[in-house]
């Protein structure tokens, strides 16, 4: 097995050996079909299979089929071509794939999930939107060990919506199984998302770096800065790589199916879904107004940001539980989504001001004891005070329209 091959499978495989299901040998004649003016329009293909399951009673099959696939024709042409395929006899293949073929009665099913309604149970929201979520988780993997753009921050959100909606939603599972997955959760969302953090960290000070007037520019500071949290990044790449290999990982991946396949519900998971979830709603949207009457009753800086940490959290958790809500109650769970997001993002940018300050200061005393010049390292210090202050204005002027409309109940 290819190594980069079987480096896309792990996410399926976790660990497990790969082996050989069937043998399937395809005779392809491929012709392309070509339009008035020359272009192409498709290409047509006459398969004739051979199909060995290589699985315990396994039989052999041949059968033969067609295909075709657009390159540049219109996507009528598909509806015409079939039907002109159905008049010659043929009719569509009732499996998925080749492979699904030639295993037969072994290639697995799954039976279709219960959508989600205001009078059906609550449950149903609940898996509905976990199934989403570890269905995304599961698709970033790959692109998480290919290093694609933006695969670390999706695979963390999936996480983060995963874990904060089994939160809000505790009571409608064994409580074992949802602190436990609760737990693990936390710790992927944790080892894979830390070079998210670093990244976005980096990009921002060096950007505030290059907007600096070069005779304001002291010392090593943009090299340092480069250096340093490009040291970071890799590191908290590679401790990201090394934990989606073990049996930590894969033991998460293997309980979230299971909790999927059978879930573990107590007696509340069959409450009607239009209450229950406007109940849910609600529970976090008092949260998010507690959070925030103890923030503006803190005293001193630290404390305030402390606190508005605390509102920041909140918020993320009344937006990921309105979500889920949104096949009840569509627009308004929508908004109130949108609206917990706002508050969120501007907390957000606090919140990094604060873990930027931090380094500045880490990175000023180093080079104060090497002898080096910190007057750059106290210009973004300044620099990253005042965005916190006015990610502290903008949240206190969205606060003070924040008035989400309550969900309904009924």
């Amino acid at each position: 097995m290819p190594d980069r091959l079987a480096e896309l499978t792990r996410v399926h495989v976790r660990g497990r050996p790969l082996v050989g299901v069937a043998r399937i040998v395809t005779d392809r004649t491929t012709r392309a079909l070509y339009g008035n003016d020359e272009s192409l329009l498709a290409e047509f293909s006459d398969d004739r299979v051979e199909a060995q399951s290589l699985l315990a009673e396994g039989t052999g099959r041949e059968w033969r089929e067609w295909e075709l696939e657009l390159v540049h024709g219109p996507e009528k042409l598909l509806d015409r071509a079939e039907d002109f395929l159905r008049h010659h006899g043929a009719s569509p293949s009732a499996h998925p794939s080749k492979l699904a073929r030639a295993l037969g009665e072994a290639w697995p099913t799954q039976e279709a999930a219960e959508e989600p309604t205001a009078g059906g149970p609550v449950s149903a929201v609940l898996l509905a939107y976990l199934r989403r979520q570890a269905g995304i988780l599961k698709s970033m993997d790959t692109a998480v060990r290919g290093d694609e753009p933006d695969s670390v921050h999706q695979f963390r959100v999936a996480a983060r919506r995963m874990r904060s909606v089994l939160a809000a939603y505790k009571k409608l599972a064994d409580r074992d199984a949802v602190d436990h997955l609760r737990e693990e959760l936390k710790w992927a969302a944790a080892s894979v998302g830390a070079a998210r953090d670093v990244e976005v960290m980096r990009e921002h000070l060096l950007e505030v770096v290059d907007a600096e007037p070069a005779e304001l520019l002291m010392g090593p500071a943009t090299q340092r800065l480069a250096e340093e949290l490009g040291a970071r990044h890799r590191s908290a790449r590679e401790a990201g790589l090394v934990a989606m290999d073990g049996q930590r990982y894969f033991d998460l991946l293997d309980a979230l199916d299971a909790f999927l396949e059978d879930p573990p519900l107590t007696p509340a998971a069959d409450s009607k879904a239009g209450k229950a979830t406007a109940r849910r709603v609600a529970a976090d949207l008092g949260r998010v107004r507690r959070a925030a009457r103890t923030a503006a009753e803190a005293e001193g800086a630290e404390a305030v940001d402390a606190a508005l940490h605390e509102v920041r959290k909140c918020a993320k958790r009344l937006r990921y539980t309105a979500e889920s809500a949104i096949p009840i109650h569509g627009k308004r769970a929508k908004k109130t989504a949108k609206k917990a997001t706002r508050l969120q993002d501007t907390l957000g940018d606090l919140q990094d001001s604060v873990v930027s300050r931090d380094l500045l200061r880490e990175l000023a005393a180093a080079a104060f004891l090497e002898g080096a010049n910190t007057f750059s390292y106290g210009r973004l210090h300044a620099h990253e005070q005042h965005r916190a202050a006015e990610a502290r204005s903008r949240f206190a002027r969205e606060w003070a329209r924040f008035r989400p409309k309550p969900l309904r109940r009924n």
